[in-house]
């Protein structure tokens, strides 16, 4: 049996490995694969491949770019989540602040530097015609952490996944003021590439079980009140996100790629580019 570590958010987006991994899809194929939920997200998945805590990692797309700009030893061998990721603009809802303009020269709060909070506070500014160079951050580390700061006003928005967040603008915690999409596929599956390169087939057996979940997924029997439940969200809140949502099972393309890298690259959130390897020939 071959140990496999794997990490990822404990989000909806997440489920089809779950799946996989109750039904004994791996282990069917000899693999032991350990998922490790990661609520810190992105910044802290990116340090664990890095630091070989984990062997690979369903992951926003901007965030290992970044890291892997910045010479972290990963290759992104796969599209996880195609269509873009809906990141939600939320304050305290006690607070002052109505529309997004309010939140011009304010401080975010982010999950950890490199994070994707991080990342699309960037994107956000950049869209509204802020200055960038303005931004200011408050380390959170989670939404927990997020609902303290902005509660005690040590910052002032934070920007997370608008479904995963409604429940805490349901309760009358957070307000929402806007929505910023990625324009980007938001998940791809990255891997170690000391790993890959000696586990190429396993990685590639993985790759096909969880393809052959997330292509029938939308099919499963009562899938709506399944996330709804495990998720703590509304069954009409699961279904408009289902609708959106786009499994992918195909790499990320050079074009893709460029395109990606070009957008970071602009905003300033990288400073150098990486090239581009086509992992498929690995596997």
């Amino acid at each position: 049996m071959k140990t496999v570590k794997i990490a990822g958010v404990p989000e909806h987006f997440n489920l089809p490995w779950h799946l996989c991994i109750e039904n004994g899809e791996f282990e069917a194929e000899n693999i032991d694969l350990q998922w490790k939920d990661i609520p810190e997200g992105t910044g802290k998945m990116c340090q664990m491949l890095q630091d070989g805590e984990t062997d690979l990692a369903v992951i926003l797309t901007e965030g290992i770019l970044k890291d892997i700009a910045a010479g972290n030893p990963s290759k992104i061998v796969q599209i996880y989540v195609q269509s873009p990721l809906i990141w939600g603009i939320h304050v305290d809802a006690n607070s002052d602040y109505q529309t997004l303009k309010d939140l011009k020269n304010k401080k975010a709060a982010i999950s950890r530097i490199g994070s994707g909070s991080q990342l699309m506070a960037y994107v956000n500014a950049n869209e509204q015609g802020w200055e960038i160079d303005d931004l200011e951050f408050e380390i959170v580390n989670t939404i927990d952490g997020a609902v303290e700061a902005l509660g005690a006003k040590k910052a002032d928005y934070f920007m997370w996944e608008r479904f995963m967040t409604k429940p805490l603008v349901d309760r009358g915690v957070f307000r929402r003021v806007g929505d910023c999409p990625t324009p980007w596929p938001s998940f791809v599956i990255a891997v170690r590439e000391e790993f890959l390169k000696k586990n190429a087939k396993t990685v590639e057996k993985i790759l096909e079980i969880i393809n052959k979940t997330t292509v029938d997924f939308k099919g499963i029997p009562e899938i709506d009140k399944t996330l709804a439940e495990l998720f703590n969200q509304k069954a009409e809140d699961i279904q408009e996100w289902l609708q959106l949502t786009q499994w992918s099972q195909k790499n990320l393309t050079e074009k893709a790629f460029d395109k990606i890298q070009n957008q970071l690259f602009d905003l300033g959130i990288i400073d150098k580019k990486s090239i581009f390897v086509e992992t498929v020939k690995a596997l």
